[in-house]
C-alpha cells in the first residue's frame, strides 16, 4: 500500500475540501514541517505532498522509498530537481489554477495604491476628514488607470491575465523583454524601455538564477515615471533593501508586495520598517489563495497522484 505524507497541510486554507485518492493508501498530514524533520517524517513514504518545505539532495539520499513529490503550487525552487532526476523520482506541480486570483489580487493592490485608499481610510479612522469641515478631503494623490502604461514582467498565463484586466481599465500594456535577452519578437518591449515608460510595473516571473534580484538599484534608477511596483510572484525577484531605498528617494510612488525573499519575514527585513506608510501594502503571500483557486489546486494534486498510481504521471517537472 502506498504511503502518502503531506508535510505542510497548513499552507492550504481551511475552506478547501481535501479529497483523497481513490486507491487504497495510507495518508499522514503534518501542519508544518521544519527542514530538519523532513527525513524522519518521510521515512517509508512513497509520495510526498509538499508546498514549500525544502527537500534537498541530502534528504533525498536518505529516502529510498520515495517515488513521487507532488507540489501543490507551480513554483518548485524548494526542491532539488537534479537529485530527483538522478533517482527517478517523479516531480509534478499544479498549473493554471491561479489565472483569476493572482490578476485580481494584483489589481486590488494597483487600485488601492493609485487611489490612495490605505491612506484615506486611515485619515477617516483618525478623524482628519471630520476636522476638515467640508464634504471632501485631499490628503493623498489620486490617479486613474485609464491612459496609464502597465509594464508586465512575465508573459505567461498570469501576466496575460493581468494584461487583460489592464486593457479593460483602458491601460496601455507592455510585456517586458527578458533581462539581457534580445530578439524575442514583437510581443516584447525592451526591458529598459518598460522600466522607463511604465506608470505601474508588475512582476509575474519564475524565480531562477536569471531572474534573482532582477529589479535592484540600477533598474530603479531607470524608472523615470515614478511607477508603482507590484510583486505577486516571487520575493527574490526584487532586492528588498534597494526597494525601500528607491521609495525613500522618490524613484517609485508606492509598493504592493505579496511575496518576500524570506517568508515569513525575518526581523531585519527592511520592508517591516515602512509598513505604516500609506503607499506601502504588504500581504502575506495570498494572491494565489482564493477559495476557488485553492480547491482547483487541490483537485489537481489528487489527479496527479491518481495518474502516477496508474503509471501515467501528469504535469511532470521530472
Amino acid at each position: 500500500m502506498l504511503r502518502i505524507v503531506f508535510l505542510d497541510r497548513s499552507t492550504i486554507g481551511p475552506s478547501v475540501t481535501l479529497s483523497k485518492p481513490s486507491f487504497p493508501h495510507g495518508w499522514v498530514d503534518y501542519d508544518r514541517t521544519r527542514p530538519d524533520q523532513v527525513v524522519e517524517r518521510l521515512q517509508g513514504a512513497h509520495i510526498a505532498v509538499c508546498n514549500k518545505v525544502p527537500i534537498r539532495r541530502a534528504a533525498i539520499e536518505q529516502l529510498p522509498d520515495l517515488k513521487m513529490i507532488c507540489i501543490p503550487a507551480t513554483g518548485y525552487d524548494a526542491f532539488d530537481i537534479g537529485a530527483c532526476k538522478e533517482r527517478g523520482i517523479v516531480v509534478s506541480n499544479v498549473r493554471g489554477y491561479a489565472t483569476n486570483t493572482v490578476p485580481e489580487h494584483t489589481f486590488a493592490l494597483i487600485l488601492a495604491l493609485r487611489r490612495g485608499l490605505v491612506g484615506f481610510r486611515q485619515d477617516v479612522v483618525d478623524g482628519r476628514w471630520q476636522e476638515a469641515a467640508q464634504f471632501c478631503f485631499f490628503s493623498h494623490p489620486i490617479n486613474d488607470l485609464a491612459g496609464a502604461t502597465l509594464g508586465i514582467f512575465g508573459e505567461g498565463a498570469l501576466g496575460q491575465g493581468v494584461a487583460r484586466l489592464g486593457q479593460a481599465f483602458g491601460m496601455r500594456t507592455l510585456f517586458a523583454a527578458h533581462k539581457n535577452v534580445e530578439g524575442l519578437g514583437p510581443l516584447y518591449t525592451p526591458f529598459d524601455e518598460v522600466l522607463a515608460t511604465a506608470d505601474v510595473i508588475t512582476l509575474h516571473c519564475p524565480l531562477m538564477p536569471a531572474t534573482r534580484n532582477m529589479i535592484g538599484a540600477p533598474e530603479f534608477a531607470m524608472m523615470k515615471k515614478r511607477p508603482l511596483l507590484i510583486n505577486c510572484s516571487r520575493g527574490g525577484l526584487v532586492n528588498e533593501a534597494d526597494l525601500v531605498d528607491a521609495l525613500d528617494r522618490g524613484q517609485i510612488a508606492g509598493i504592493g508586495i505579496d511575496c518576500l525573499t524570506s517568508e515569513p519575514p525575518t526581523p531585519e527585513n527592511p520592508l517591516l520598517k515602512i509598513l505604516g506608510r500609506p503607499n506601502v501594502i504588504v500581504t502575506p503571500h495570498i494572491a494565489w489563495a482564493s477559495n476557488e483557486a485553492m480547491q482547483t489546486l487541490w483537485n489537481q494534486v489528487v489527479l496527479h497522484i491518481e495518474n502516477f498510481h496508474m503509471g501515467r504521471p501528469s504535469n511532470q517537472i521530472v
